[in-house]
C-alpha cells in the first residue's frame, strides 16, 4: 500500500491538554481499502527518550465492530486524540494506523512548556 502518515501537535495556552491530528494520504496511483477492527482507527502513543508516558487506547474501551474506509488516490483521512494533563518535557509522539494489514505511522517531537 502506499501511504504516507503526518502528525501534528498543538499544545493548548495553559498546558492543560496536547492534541494530535494523524493525517493519512494515499500516495499512491489505485484507491486503498483500509479495514478496522474496532472504532480505534489510529493509535497515539507519547514517549519520554523511549519510555512510553501516555497512550491514547489505555484504559478506554472501543467499540467492537469492523468498519472500513476507502482512499482514493491523493484523499486523506485524519485521525484526532487529545492528551489531557500532559507533565512538562521533552517527548516523541508516534501515531500508528490501526487498519488491517496495513502500516502506516508518523512521529514528531512534542515540546510541552511550564
Amino acid at each position: 500500500m502506499a501511504l504516507e502518515g503526518t502528525l501534528e501537535t498543538d499544545v493548548s495556552t495553559g498546558n492543560d491538554a496536547v492534541a494530535f491530528e494523524f493525517t493519512v494520504t494515499n500516495t499512491g496511483s489505485t484507491p486503498q481499502e483500509l479495514q478496522f477492527t474496532d472504532a480505534a482507527k489510529a493509535e497515539f502513543v507519547v514517549e519520554d527518550e523511549g519510555r512510553e508516558v501516555w497512550r491514547f487506547t489505555e484504559g478506554r474501551a472501543f467499540a467492537q465492530m469492523i468498519s472500513s474506509e476507502r482512499l482514493a488516490p491523493d484523499e486523506t483521512a485524519t485521525y484526532e486524540a487529545e492528551w489531557n494533563d500532559p507533565s512538562s518535557g521533552e517527548y516523541t509522539a508516534l501515531a500508528e494506523l490501526q487498519a488491517r494489514e496495513t502500516t502506516c505511522e508518523a512521529r514528531t517531537a512534542l515540546t510541552v512548556s511550564d
